[in-house]
């Protein structure tokens, strides 16, 4: 099982790469599209500003290879910003930029006062999800200060609270998934919810 992870300058790579390969995958960590396009998977990693991120994604095109992915119903996984920049368009610092719009929605600032929301949080997943399969109770790990408050349409989506703040903590619709927070820093509940996304995604 090849997942390609998108290197475009920003994430935790080797500890998302790590995590997959204990999960039973076989990675391959490129900003090359043929070799990328070349796995059954895709993972889109991201840490940092949301602007910065989609300056690095655009710098190795990979808005087109995302869009493409998606287009061909190949299964897809966002993480931490990588998640966010699935979304229409980030504000931060008072400052819009466009992202992906994969899904539907904005990126902005958590309404809590304990900013950034930093270390485990449980999540309300829905009925019917993959991804959390087995999941219902465990927690995961977050670090962020922006997240997406209204729920995009036609997805299945998790939920978490943090500080009376409640956010989108996962996404899944068809062959895209993603998760505000980072499954290869969730000890085991991370790891199951990776085994999850490598067998059950179409």
């Amino acid at each position: 099982m090849r997942v390609g992870v998108l290197d475009y300058g920003s994430g935790n790579l080797h500890s998302a790469c790590r995590a997959l390969e204990s999960a039973g995958a076989t990675v391959v960590l490129s900003s090359d599209h043929a070799a990328l396009r070349a796995c059954g998977r895709l993972l889109v990693p991201g840490v940092g500003a949301f602007a910065a991120c989609m300056q690095g994604l655009l710098a190795v095109g990979g808005d087109d290879l995302v869009a493409q992915w998606v287009a061909d119903e190949k299964p897809l996984l966002g993480i931490c910003v990588g998640h966010q920049i699935l979304f229409r368009e980030g504000t931060e610092h008072g400052t819009r930029s466009d992202g992906l719009a994969i899904f539907g929605g904005t990126v902005e600032p958590l309404r809590s006062t304990r900013l950034p929301h930093m270390g485990w949080n449980g999540i309300e997943a829905p009925q019917g999800t993959t991804l959390f399969d087995g999941l219902g109770n465990e927690r995961f790990y977050f670090v962020h200060s922006y997240g997406v408050h209204e729920a995009p349409a036609d997805c299945l989506v998790t939920w978490a609270e943090h500080g009376g703040d409640r956010f989108v903590a996962a996404v899944e619709r068809g062959a895209v998934s993603s998760t505000q927070f980072h499954p290869e820093k969730s000890g085991q509940a991370g790891a199951r919810l990776l085994r999850n996304w490598l067998t059950t995604a179409r």
